[in-house]
């Protein structure tokens, strides 16, 4: 059985609706009244930038959010050999196509979820929807897409060249100045990646030495059919965040 609106919810809904209307006016003034840097360093900000969302004053249009998102996942799809492209955008829908290795293998719909879709939300929560060429099709909520992953940020990364320990079992290795995140166990051994040699992208495991292409997403140079495990990673406004 409906419930019949009392009159006092609905003078609160009326009240809740007319702060909403005048937020939305004071910061329409406010921006105006700013330079454009000003305004550029406020949409920069993630709390801010959801207030400007929400009354649909977001300096930056929806295609440059979306483009932004896309570029700061590329070094991870570029780990499968892959690579992602917007082919627009109609009615809040965004049209991609997976290019590469990415397209049409068994981990598109693991790389959209946990990385492309992360990204989209990070940078364009107003974004319907996605299409998608290549990999499974995959539709957005207005909810958050991923309530089960988790996303950590790292305090430092290493030097081009260099492995270092992410968060705990996980290292981030950077590969003239990409930055790759991989499981820290060995796919043959299972023993910790840390301590092994990376040279010219491949990473040599201290245990059994085993030598795997990182950029190749982990697939070991040799005859076994062996791949170390990647992980997602984020990199946005000068922050690094990989999957946990």
């Amino acid at each position: 059985m409906l419930e019949t609106p009392t009159e006092e919810r609905v003078d609160v809904e009326r009240l809740l609706e007319e702060m909403l209307e005048l937020h939305g006016e004071g910061l329409a003034r406010v921006l105006g009244a700013l330079e454009p840097e000003a305004r550029e360093r406020l949409a920069d900000d993630p709390v801010v930038s959801s207030m400007l969302l929400v009354h649909g004053l977001h300096p930056r249009p929806l295609e440059e959010r979306v483009a932004k998102a896309l570029a700061s996942v590329r070094p991870y799809l570029a780990s499968h050999g892959g690579d992602v492209v917007l082919l627009g955008i109609e009615d809040g829908v965004a049209q991609l196509l997976l290019k590469g290795s990415c397209n049409g293998c068994a981990s598109s719909a693991a790389t959209l979820e946990l990385a492309v879709e992360k990204a989209l939300d990070e940078e364009a929560p107003d974004l319907l929807g996605v299409e998608v060429e290549g990999a499974v099709d995959k539709v957005r909520s207005p909810a958050k897409l991923l309530p089960l992953v988790g996303w950590s940020e790292l305090a430092s990364t290493p030097e081009p060249g260099r492995l270092a320990l992410g968060v705990p079992g996980l290292v981030v290795a950077n590969v003239a100045g990409t930055l790759l995140a991989y499981r820290d166990a060995c796919a043959g051994c299972g023993g910790s990646l840390l301590g092994g040699t990376l040279d010219d992208g491949n990473l040599e495991c201290p245990s059994c030495g085993r030598s795997y292409s990182l950029p190749l997403a982990g697939r070991i140079v040799g005859q076994e059919d062996l791949q170390l495990q990647p992980v997602p990673l984020l990199e946005s406004d000068g922050r690094v965040k990989v999957a946990t």
